[in-house]
């Protein structure tokens, strides 16, 4: 049997608390067995209350109490104290042999496109028999300023290229956007880099455009990035993110077929 988990990361604000409910609750109905892990130390609530939680070993508040750090280098300091204390967690990890984990990150962008820390993190759960996708959720208000977009694209890609681990994008809030916007999504579903292009004006440096021009170049070269639509309201839009997820790590692969007397089983117990 395998371990598996997502690694879901992304801004501050981009629906990556939101999303791990969601897919609790979906699995949760499906019968299938999943764990919330919350690497947050500034976490203040969960809907699902996690099974392991850094704020067991240290919280972002007593660091910013007891150090006089502020809210982004306390957050860098909590996961350089818990890459120093593997023990703890392996020792948390070690219980769950056969389980499915969400593991639900910080917004701080930094810790995986620029710090090395969170790459450290996955090659672990990895030499730990884990397989690991990634998860970048971008809400989808980005799409309103097409330079925060392309923020969040190259963001995305950083990501990516820091953590070398099978990857998704989510484009999350999907139930919030208006029906003149959906009509246009596949540009940004795919991005579009002529966006970029369009998106330069009359008042627009000739320096700036020139990046502009440079970013879609990069952006249309590699190619990297797509995003999966979300809406939580819909079910069928659930299911298709997590079948991505779960085909990215081979999820079900190594799983016995279940036999008509182990589901009797299941409800007897329920």
């Amino acid at each position: 049997m395998g371990r598996y988990c997502q690694l879901v990361m992304g801004p501050a604000g981009s629906g990556k608390s939101t999303y791990c409910q969601t897919i609790m609750q979906h699995c949760e109905a499906a019968k299938r067995r999943v764990h919330l892990v919350n690497l947050d130390p500034a976490a203040e609530r969960f809907e699902y209350p996690p099974t392991i939680d850094i704020r067991d070993l240290i919280t972002l508040e007593d660091v910013m109490e007891e150090l006089g750090y502020g809210p982004n280098g306390g957050l860098i300091y909590c996961f350089e104290f818990l890459m120093e204390n593997l023990d703890w967690l392996e020792e948390q990890l070690g219980d769950y042999e056969d389980d499915y984990l969400i593991l639900d990150c910080p917004g701080q962008i930094e810790l995986y496109t620029h710090i090395p820390v969170m790459r450290q993190m996955t090659q672990l759960l990895q030499q730990w028999n884990f397989r690991v996708v990634g998860v970048y959720c971008l809400e989808s208000q980005f799409i309103e300023d097409t330079s925060k977009y392309f923020a969040g694209v190259m963001s995305a890609t950083s990501a990516m290229s820091m953590l070398e681990i099978p990857h998704i994008n989510v484009m999350t809030k999907m139930d919030l956007v208006s029906e003149e916007l959906r009509n246009n999504m596949d540009r940004y579903f795919d991005p579009d880099p002529f966006l970029l292009a369009e998106d330069a004006n009359v008042y627009t440096s000739s320096r700036f455009k020139e990046l502009n021009v440079a970013l879609a170049n990069l952006i249309d070269e590699f190619s990297m990035v797509s995003f999966l639509p979300l809406n939580i309201k819909d079910e069928d839009s659930i299911a298709y993110i997590l079948s991505h997820a779960d085909n990215a790590i081979q999820w079900g692969e190594d799983q016995e077929p279940k036999e008509p007397n182990d589901e009797v089983e299941e409800q007897e117990i329920e």
